[in-house]
C-alpha cells in the first residue's frame, strides 16, 4: 500500500560499513515512520582531472556520468561506502582537482537525488519496533506535491531550586497536560515521583508514549534541555528521548547572534523563543504587527495572548524555592500550576502565531526540515535539485571574504517640502522580475562576452537562455499568484520572502553559489531601470519625479486628487508596455517587470535634514493617504515608528503630522504639549527604551546613557533597559531618584520634530516659544 509521508527528521547513520538514509517522519494516517535506504555517499571531479588524482582513487568507485559542471565540462562520480573516506580523499585532492558538491551530507544528497522535498509516496513492507509505528527497508519513494501532516507537539518546562534540584517537569500537548514533581502531595494535574530519579524516568516515559514529532519550550535549547541531559547523566538513565536509542546532541551559542541548536533522533527540537525571534517568523502576517518589550515568555504571552506567567518578576525563583519547601497542598499545587501554564503559554503562542504551519509550508517548499528555515540553506536546496534535473553539478562550498559591500539600490535625493497629490508607483517583487528578465543566474554566469549574451549595468554577462534561478522563481511566482487566488497567507507570505532572499543569498560568502558580480548585476538593474523609469514618465508625461528608492517612484502631479489617480493608471500601464518593447527589442526577452500604482499621498511632507535647506535626507517622509474610505498617516524613517525615540515624542510627531495635513492651527499645539510636558503629565510617555548588546563591564570607550542606567540597577534581569533622563543623569524607571529633566526633552526629543514642521514656514520652536508675532499657522 502507497502511503504519503511528510519528512520530518532526515539523517544517516553508518553499520557494518555501510551507509543508510534515514527518513524520519509522519504518514498520512497519523503514524510515525522511519525509511532506511543503503546509499553510497559521492562527490564529482572534472573528466579531466581524473588523472591528475588517479593514485589516490584505488579505493573509491569510479563511474562516468551524463553530467557537467557549469562551463559544460563532463564530470566523473567519485563513491565510497562511507563519508568519512571521502572526507579524507577531499582533503588529499582539492588543490589538484575542480570537485563539485563534497561538502554536502549524504542525506540530503539522497534527496536531492531523488527530487524529493518535504513529501514524498512509500511503497513497501514495513516493520513495527517500539518507538517509531513503522521501519521501511529500501521501500520505493517517489516525490509528490505537499500535503498538510498532523504533526504531535509537547511543550516542556522545567523547575529548579536556586541550587540546581529538580522539583519538577511539566509537558503539555493536545492529550497530556500533568507535570512531574518530586513530591508526597496529591495534587491536581501533578504525577507524584519520589525522587529526582523517579521524575526523570516517568518523564521520559511519557514524553516516549506521547511521540511528539517536535518538542518545543521556552529558551528550552539553552537553559532546559542541557539540565536534564545533566540530571539523566547524574543519576545513570539513558537520556533517549528520540525515535532511536542515540542520545541528544546539543549545541550551545554563547554569541546572542547565532541561536543553539538540538539534534534528538526522529524529531524536531524547536525554540520557540528563538523561533520567534528569526525574520522570517518575525515578518509574518501573524506576528508582524505586534511589539514586545523583550523576548521573555512574559511580555510575548502578554502582547499576543493578553495574558502571562503566574510568577512575575525577578524575584521569582526566591519565590519558587518558597513555594516548594512550604511542602504545603496549596503551595506546590501553586508551583504545579505555575509549571504547566509556562507549559501552555508556549503551545498557545505557537498556534496563535501559526509558527508551525509557516514552517511546514517553507519546508515543503524548500525541502529543508521545519527548524532550518534559513535562506541559504533554501537556496541550496532548490538550486542544487533544479540543476540536477539539467544534468549539472554545483560548486562546493567554500568560504571567501567579501570583497566589497554590495552595491545597493538607487535612492534618489528627494527635494523637501509639502506636497500635495502624489503618485507612488512600485515594482512588484523588482529583483526576482530582473532576474527572470535578464536570466541572472549562477549556471548562466560568463566569464567574458559572447555574441547574444545579456551585459548587465556592471558589465557582468549572462547566457541569453533561460536559466536554473529564473525557472525556480517562476515556479515560485506561479504558486504565489495561486496561493493569492486561494486567499492562503501564509503561502502566499512564504513565497514572497523565499523569493525576495535569494539576492541577498548570492552576495553571502556562505552561499556556495556566491558571486558578487552576479549580485550586484541585479542592484545594478535595479539602478538602471528606475531611473529610465523616472525618464520615461518626464518624457511621456511632462512630470518630475521627487524622489525614488530601490523600487519605487514618487511623481507630484500638481493636479486634484481625482485628476492625480485616473493619471497613475494611465502610468502604470504605459510603463509596462514600454518595458515589454525595451526588454524585446533590446535583449529579444519577455519582460516580467510590472509597476503598479501603488497608491496616492494626498498631503506627503519630505522634511529637511536639520540645519541643511534645500536637503532632505533618505528614506524620511510621511504621508496621508485613503483606505476604504479613512484617511490614515504612514511613516517611514521619521521618529514615530523609530523605538529608539520616547512615547511623547512618537504621539506629538503624529498629532503634529495629522494637523499640518489638514491645515489645522500648529502653534498652540506644539506650545500646549510643551506645557503638558513641564507640568509632569506626560512622564509616563518620557521613557527611553534601550538594549544591552554586551556585558555592561565590557562598556569601556565609551557609557550611552542606557548603560549608566543600568548600572544603578541591583541586578540586570533584562536586555532591554528602561530609564528616564534626570537632573542628575539616567536612571532606571525602578530607581528614580531626581526630578526628571525635561529641558532635555523639549531639547532633544520634540525640538527637532517640531522643526522639521515650523521649517517649512520659516520657523522654528524657539521662535514659537518666545510668543513671535509673526503671522499664525493656517
Amino acid at each position: 500500500m502507497i502511503m504519503k509521508a511528510f519528512i520530518i527528521y532526515p539523517s544517516y547513520i553508518v553499520e557494518e560499513n555501510k551507509t543508510f538514509i534515514q527518513l524520519f517522519g509522519k504518514l498520512e494516517n497519523g503514524q510515525s515512520f522511519v525509511s532506511l535506504h543503503e546509499f553510497k555517499p559521492h562527490f564529482f571531479i572534472k573528466t579531466s582531472e581524473v588523472k591528475k588524482v588517479k593514485k589516490y582513487l584505488s579505493k573509491f568507485e569510479v563511474s562516468k556520468t551524463d553530467l557537467t559542471n557549469f562551463d559544460k565540462e563532463p564530470v566523473t562520480k567519485i563513491s565510497a561506502s562511507l563519508r568519512s573516506d571521502l572526507t579524507k580523499l577531499y582533503r588529499a585532492i582539492h588543490k589538484s582537482a575542480e570537485i563539485y558538491e563534497a561538502d554536502l551530507r549524504p542525506h540530503y544528497k539522497f534527496l536531492s537525488d531523488n527530487q524529493i522535498f518535504a513529501t514524498m509516496d512509500l511503497e513497501g513492507s514495513y516493520e513495527t519496533s517500539e518507538k517509531v509505528d513503522r521501519v521501511y527497508s529500501n521501500p520505493k519513494i517517489k516525490a509528490i506535491q505537499s500535503f498538510d501532516p498532523k504533526l504531535k507537539i509537547a511543550s516542556v518546562d522545567i523547575e529548579t531550586s536556586s541550587t540546581g534540584q529538580l522539583y519538577c517537569i511539566g509537558i503539555h500537548s493536545q492529550k497530556f497536560h500533568k507535570t512531574f514533581m518530586v513530591t508526597k502531595q496529591k495534587l491536581k494535574s501533578v504525577v507524584p515521583c519520589k525522587s529526582e530519579a523517579d521524575c526523570l524516568q516517568k518523564f521520559k516515559t511519557q514524553l516516549l508514549a506521547l511521540d511528539p514529532d517536535i518538542i518545543t519550550g521556552w529558551n528550552f535549547i539553552d537553559h532546559d534541555l542541557p539540565i536534564l541531559q545533566a540530571m539523566f547523566l547524574h543519576n545513570k538513565i539513558p537520556f533517549d528521548i528520540g525515535r532511536s536509542n542515540s542520545i541528544p546532541r546539543i549545541r550551545l551559542e554563547s554569541n546572542f547572534f547565532r541561536a543553539s541548536s538540538a539534534d534528538v533522533s526522529g524529531r524536531i527540537v524547536l525554540d520557540a523563543l528563538s523561533f520567534i525571534r528569526d525574520p522570517f517568523i518575525q515578518e509574518a502576517p501573524t506576528i508582524k504587527h505586534s511589539k514586545f518589550e523583550s523576548y521573555t515568555l512574559e511580555n510575548v504571552s502578554q502582547a499576543l495572548l493578553g495574558k502571562g506567567k503566574i510568577l512575575k518578576g525577578k524575584d521569582r525563583q526566591i519565590e519558587i524555592d518558597d513555594l516548594y519547601e512550604k511542602n504545603t497542598i496549596a503551595s506546590q499545587q501553586k508551583l504545579a500550576d505555575y509549571n504547566l501554564l509556562d507549559c501552555k503559554l508556549v503551545t498557545e503562542i505557537l498556534e496563535k502565531t501559526k509558527m508551525i504551519p509557516l514552517a511546514i509550508e517553507r519546508s515543503n517548499l524548500t525541502g529543508m526540515p521545519i527548524n532550518k528555515i534559513g535562506p541559504i540553506a533554501s537556496f541550496d536546496s532548490l538550486y542544487i535539485k533544479e540543476a540536477h534535473k539539467r544534468k549539472l553539478v554545483s560548486p562546493t562550498l567554500r568560504f571567501s571574504q567579501k570583497p566589497t559591500p554590495i552595491t545597493g539600490g538607487y535612492v534618489q535625493a528627494p527635494t523637501p517640502g509639502l506636497y500635495d497629490n502624489v503618485l507612488v508607483l512600485d515594482f512588484k517583487s523588482l529583483y526576482p522580475s530582473i532576474i527572470r528578465t535578464f536570466n541572472i543566474d549562477p549556471a548562466s554566469f560568463l566569464e567574458k562576452p559572447e555574441p547574444g549574451c545579456i551585459q548587465a549595468p556592471n558589465k557582468a554577462c549572462f547566457k541569453n537562455t533561460e536559466g536554473i534561478l529564473p525557472e525556480i522563481i517562476k515556479k515560485l511566482h506561479e504558486a504565489r499568484e495561486s496561493a493569492k487566488k486561494q486567499k492562503n497567507e501564509l503561502a502566499n507570505y512564504t513565497l514572497k520572502i523565499l523569493q525576495n532572499s535569494f539576492f541577498g543569498v548570492l552576495a553571502s560568502p556562505n552561499c556556495r553559489y556566491f558571486n558578487m558580480d552576479i549580485a550586484n548585476a541585479i542592484t545594478h538593474f535595479g539602478q538602471f531601470l528606475i531611473k529610465l523609469t523616472a525618464k520615461e514618465i518626464q518624457s511621456k508625461f511632462n512630470l518630475k519625479t521627487i524622489y525614488s528608492d530601490t523600487d519605487s517612484v514618487f511623481v507630484d502631479t500638481e493636479l486634484s486628487k481625482q485628476k492625480a489617480n485616473a493619471l497613475g493608471s494611465k502610468i502604470e500601464s504605459h510603463i509596462n508596455e514600454f518595458y515589454k518593447s525595451y526588454t524585446k527589442e533590446k535583449h529579444n526577452r519577455q519582460s516580467n517587470l510590472e509597476l503598479e500604482f501603488e497608491k496616492q499621498y494626498i498631503k506627503m511632507l519630505i522634511p529637511q535634514l536639520r540645519g541643511q535647506e534645500e536637503k532632505a535626507a533618505k528614506k524620511r517622509y510621511a504621508g496621508l493617504v485613503e483606505k476604504s474610505g479613512k484617511e490614515e498617516i504612514e511613516i517611514t524613517g521619521l521618529e514615530a515608528i523609530r523605538g529608539d525615540w520616547t512615547d511623547a515624542a512618537q504621539e506629538f510627531q503624529i498629532e503634529l503630522l495629522k494637523k499640518l495635513f489638514h491645515e489645522e492651527k500648529i502653534e498652540s499645539f506644539i506650545q500646549e504639549y510643551i506645557k503638558k510636558i513641564t507640568q509632569g503629565k506626560l512622564d509616563s510617555k518620557l521613557v527611553y527604551r534601550k538594549s544591552i548588546r554586551k556585558a555592561l563591564d565590557e562598556y569601556t570607550k565609551t557609557t550611552p546613557p542606557h548603560v549608566k542606567a543600568a548600572r544603578k540597577l541591583p541586578k540586570l534581569d533584562s536586555k532591554i533597559i528602561e530609564y528616564v533622563l534626570t537632573t542628575d543623569g539616567p536612571e532606571p524607571i525602578s530607581q528614580i531618584k531626581h526630578k526628571l529633566d525635561y529641558k532635555h526633552y523639549i531639547e532633544k526629543q520634540i525640538k527637532p520634530i517640531a522643526n522639521q514642521v515650523l521649517s517649512l514656514f520659516d520657523k522654528d520652536l524657539d521662535e514659537v516659544l518666545q510668543g513671535s508675532k509673526q503671522a499664525t499657522l493656517f
